[in-house]
């Protein structure tokens, strides 16, 4: 690998890190384990690659407009990116989905741990 993929992917290894910190934190409390979890949990083959892909979808969704970025939590295993979270409605969920899908290197995108709707409807 040259130097400067290395320096990218070391970038890559930061930045991940600490939107995955503020990605989290948008979990709800009774948070029960989801396909996202369990991409997670998962050991990769291609630590480096996947690093690098969940660190260009989450700040694709960020530059976003459309889509409420820092609710949807992203985890890259061996290609295949799970978005999790709440997002206020089906295109924003459709939108996150495309902008993750035309990243370089994704396999596939599994979106079912997404959820429409306010996260906190019927909370007081």
């Amino acid at each position: 690998m040259n130097r400067f993929r290395t320096k990218h992917a070391a970038l890559a290894v930061a930045l991940s890190g600490g939107l995955m910190l503020v990605a989290g934190g948008a979990l709800a409390d009774d948070h029960r384990p989801t396909n996202t979890d369990r991409a997670a949990a998962a050991d990769s083959d291609q630590p480096v690659n996947d690093t690098w892909i969940t660190t260009k979808v989450k700040s694709s969704l960020l530059a976003d407009s459309d889509v409420s970025g820092m609710d949807i939590r992203v985890v890259t295993n061996n290609g295949v990116v799970a978005l999790s979270g709440n997002v206020e409605t089906q295109a924003q969920a459709d939108k996150a989905k495309q902008i993750a899908e035309e990243i370089e290197g994704v396999a596939r995108v599994d979106d079912s741990d997404l959820t429409v709707g306010s996260a906190t409807a019927g909370r007081n």
